[in-house]
């Protein structure tokens, strides 16, 4: 069994809770890997979690740009993160030190938390959306703006919060 962290929104948790499972993107979610370890010279299991989660968050960020692209209604500027235990992961080092794939959906049974942003990351996040693009192409202050959204840290919220959350969004 692999702690994963998996890229999310807020409409794709809106459909964890009704379809009782989501189908990440690409499958792609992110872990504790052994390439990850390599890459730290120090660094326990916590702090490597923290790296991949934050890597989760950041691919959160593309996830809203693509809706916000596609013309979506109603999105909300909050990263999302979904944690969740599953078995079988397939490292893929050759898109990064923390990628892995997923065997399949996600299921709310496999969800050990979930990491949201508070309303106060709103701006930052919004920010952070329209310069993600420059900021994987190495733009300073593109990354600069990511830095500021990155500040933010994402609130946990146990399995059975999830509608509760939801419901006050």
């Amino acid at each position: 069994m692999t702690r994963v962290y998996v890229p999310a929104t807020i409409e794709i948790l809106h459909e964890l809770v009704t379809e009782s499972k989501f189908d990440p993107m690409s499958r792609t979610a992110f872990a504790v890997t052994a390439t990850l370890r390599e890459a730290y010279s120090s660094g326990d299991d916590e702090e490597l979690a923290e790296v991949a989660m934050g890597e989760a968050a950041r691919a959160s960020l593309r996830l809203i740009a693509g809706r916000l692209s596609e013309g979506g209604d109603g999105i909300r500027f909050r990263r999302v993160v979904v944690a969740a235990d599953v078995d079988d992961v397939t490292p893929r080092p050759d898109l990064d030190d923390a990628v892995v794939r997923l065997p399949g959906p996600v299921t709310l049974s496999q969800v050990a938390s979930v990491h949201v942003d508070l309303a106060e990351a709103e701006p930052d996040i919004e920010r952070a959306v329209a310069a993600i693009d420059e900021a994987d192409l190495g733009d300073p202050d593109a990354e600069f703006v990511l830095g500021d959204a990155e500040d933010h840290v994402l609130a946990w919220y146990a399995t059975q919060e999830i509608s509760f959350l939801l419901e006050l969004l």
